[in-house]
């Protein structure tokens, strides 16, 4: 499978499930906040398929999770649950992008 179909699909799919977790939560501006959400997560379920570093794909992925959720953590003030969804859904997606490739 193409590497970019891969990166629109698990982006697709990571941005909707982390707007998903959002919904139970009270927060002043939630359609911008859900917005941005899905944007971030949908960039590192894109970038994880079609990045190519001397590492193993899960490896990839737990770095570009981690790497793109900082700048959301750092803004909210809210580190741990940011950065741990971004660090588990980019180890995921690339795990399951190994199995595509």
């Amino acid at each position: 499978m193409n590497t970019t179909l891969i990166g629109l699909i698990s982006g697709l799919a990571f941005g909707i499930l982390d707007v998903l977790l959002m919904i139970p939560i009270n927060i002043p501006d939630k359609k911008t906040a859900m917005i941005g959400s899905f944007i971030g997560r949908f960039a590192i379920g894109f970038l994880i398929p079609n990045t190519t570093l001397p590492l193993p794909p899960w490896a990839i992925g737990l770095l570009i999770g981690t790497l793109l959720s900082l700048p959301d953590a750092v803004i909210t003030k809210n580190y741990a649950p940011i950065i741990v969804i971004g660090a588990i859904g980019g180890l995921l997606i690339g795990f399951l992008y190994k199995r595509f490739i």
